[in-house]
């Protein structure tokens, strides 16, 4: 819900910034940067619940002609080195976001907007990102979940597709 409210404010600030340059002849000085660090943002923190729903591409090739065992096995190194690689973001993005509160950094715009602001969202959505994967993680070590939404035998599960 936040990433989506965070998309609907950006169109809305484009549609005001459109407004004010083109019909007002005014100037726009913060709608740009606004704009840049309110999708960024909304990515980073809609990107678990795109992992939730299996939302992302997925390219199954290898998967279909594995057996079942070689496809777990491939399911939890793929979830291990992708919470790996989201646990050294996160720690990299509290840091950032950390130095940029602690020094007052602000952007080199006329808008100077806190860089706090703009670096927060790495931290918390690659943090919750993160706790997807282990959710993940556990559903494939518990057996609620198949990995690639595929049953033992190899057939895809088409509940899961959506079809």
């Amino acid at each position: 819900m936040i990433a989506a409210v965070c998309l609907a404010v950006a169109v809305l600030v484009v549609c005001q910034m459109v407004f004010l340059r083109y019909v007002l002849k005014a100037s726009t000085v913060w709608q740009t940067e606004f704009v840049i660090y309110v999708l960024v943002g909304a990515v980073l923190i809609g990107s678990p619940y795109v992992l939730l729903i299996r939302g992302h591409v997925n390219v199954d090739l290898l998967p279909l002609y594995l057996g079942h065992r070689l496809r777990m096995l491939l399911a939890f190194g793929a979830s291990a080195i992708s919470l790996a690689s989201c646990l050294v973001l996160t720690w990299t993005g509290w840091e950032l976001f950390h130095e940029a509160w602690v020094n007052g950094w602000v952007t080199d715009t006329v808008w100077e907007l806190p860089l706090w602001i703009a670096y927060l969202p790495l931290p918390v959505g690659i943090g919750l990102l993160s706790l997807q994967y282990v959710a993940d993680i556990a559903c494939l070590a518990t057996g609620r979940d198949m990995p690639f939404g595929m049953s033992p035998g190899g057939d895809v599960d088409l509940a899961d597709v959506g079809e």
